[in-house]
């Protein structure tokens, strides 16, 4: 047997989509020379042919040849009446070419170097996808779930390469399934053991970027730039924005008609909210901006302390805070300053009051239109007229009411 068929490491090869031709005959090259070196001590006399189509291998021994008696080196130096045995036509001063009988090298040899291949074409798949992932950081991925647990979520690419989604990654709505395609951005790459781990999120700011650039085809062509985003995942996001064409609005561009472009968005993101706001290098603009719904009346500025105390209607206080204080955290992290909210009436009580905007994760919306039909927009609003009262100025029911009225009383109870 002049050589050994490889088919079966070479199609692990030819698995590996990333692992280039050159790489892989070198790999194969280095390992047989290793093989000769151990029994010949030296591999300079021998070259190494791969066949990657048919998977076979084969190695030439180079010899010259030399008058019988004159042998100083057999590794490279053949008697004249050896050579002639081989092929009759020989002379002394050619060059013998030789197929090495694999076989030769015993059957232990030959399992060590399958090992070996078998063990270099392992690392070079981990490698490979290292480094796939890692050009693809920032990009958005849709994988399928193949396992859910209770700290993480395994995926599936179109590969069948294992990706890792972290409890801590995603959104607290979340729910996950087994066999169903979710999207993430890829975070990082990690390497545990010597095998990459790759690492999505979904409450990566990144995340909402990518979305982004997918539904505002202005964000792609880079006509607008998303300047800064801040996330409370699932519950709200701020967008600041900047166009770098005059004609047009960046605001409107992202949300689209009739909340369009934003709305497959906020659904991906498990109904979080997302204020989109024009981005200005005027600090005390982009406060205002940042502190939206609400509408501020006043505010007084200290750009050394990156501080700022601004001043609201009683009706707006509870917007600008926003519920457990998520929507004046944000605005704090998208301006970079401290910010204290304050009712512009100096003197005069005022009770604390949520807008019924706030609740709407927990009433429906069509019961939040009603109310505002009689006038409530806060909760302090509602409260006030007695449940007959509602009942009575309303089209809600007796239970729909009672369970409204329950809601508003525990938020209150928790301030």
């Amino acid at each position: 047997m002049a050589s050994i068929n490889l088919i079966e490491a070479f199609r692990d090869f030819k698995d590996a989509e990333n692992i280039d031709r050159p790489t892989m005959m070198k790999v194969v090259e280095d390992v047989f020379k290793t093989l000769l070196r151990k029994k010949y001590s030296s591999d300079e006399a021998f070259d190494v042919i791969v066949n990657a189509e048919k998977g076979d291998l084969e190695i030439i021994r180079r010899r010259m040849i030399v008058e019988d008696g004159q042998v100083e080196d057999p590794l490279s130096q053949v008697a004249y009446s050896e050579a002639v045995k081989i092929e009759p036509d020989f002379e002394v001063g050619e060059e013998l070419y030789e197929e090495i009988d694999l076989l030769d090298f015993g059957r232990r040899a030959i399992l060590a170097a399958k090992q070996t291949l078998a063990s270099r074409i392992s690392d070079l798949k981990k490698n490979a996808l290292a480094k796939k992932y890692d050009d693809r950081i920032g990009e958005i991925i849709s994988a399928e779930v193949y396992q859910v647990w209770k700290k993480e979520i395994l995926l599936l690419d179109e590969e069948g390469n294992e990706l890792i989604l972290p409890k801590s990654e995603q959104i607290p709505q979340d729910y996950f399934k087994k066999g169903e395609t979710t999207r993430a951005v890829v975070k990082k790459v990690d390497m545990k053991n010597n095998n990459p781990v790759i690492i999505l999120s979904r409450t990566s700011p990144e995340f909402l970027a990518k979305l982004l650039e997918i539904e505002v085809p202005e964000i792609f062509d880079g006509l607008i730039v998303i300047k800064k985003i801040v996330r409370d995942p699932g519950e709200r996001a701020k967008v600041a924005v900047e166009s770098y064409d005059d004609r047009i609005d960046p605001v409107g561009a992202c949300v689209g008609m009739k909340g369009s472009r934003i709305h497959g968005i906020v659904r991906e993101l498990k109904n979080e909210n997302i204020d989109v706001i024009n981005y200005t290098s005027n600090i005390q603009l982009l406060i205002q901006r940042s502190l939206t719904p609400a509408k501020i009346t006043s505010m007084e500025l200290d750009n050394e302390a990156k501080h700022a105390n601004v001043y609201l209607k009683p009706d707006q206080v509870s917007l600008a805070i926003g519920r457990r204080g998520v929507n004046i955290k944000l605005a704090c992290e998208l301006t970079g300053y401290e910010l204290d909210v304050y009712r512009d009436n100096e003197g005069e009580e005022e009770s604390f009051d949520i807008d019924l905007e706030e609740f709407s994760d927990e009433i429906d919306s069509w019961v939040i239109d009603e109310l505002k039909r009689v006038g409530c927009d806060t909760a302090r609003s509602v409260l006030d007229l007695s449940a007959e009262e509602l009942e009575r100025r309303t089209d809600l029911e007796k239970e729909t009411i009672a369970e409204l009225r329950k809601v508003l009383k525990e938020e209150f109870e928790k301030e």
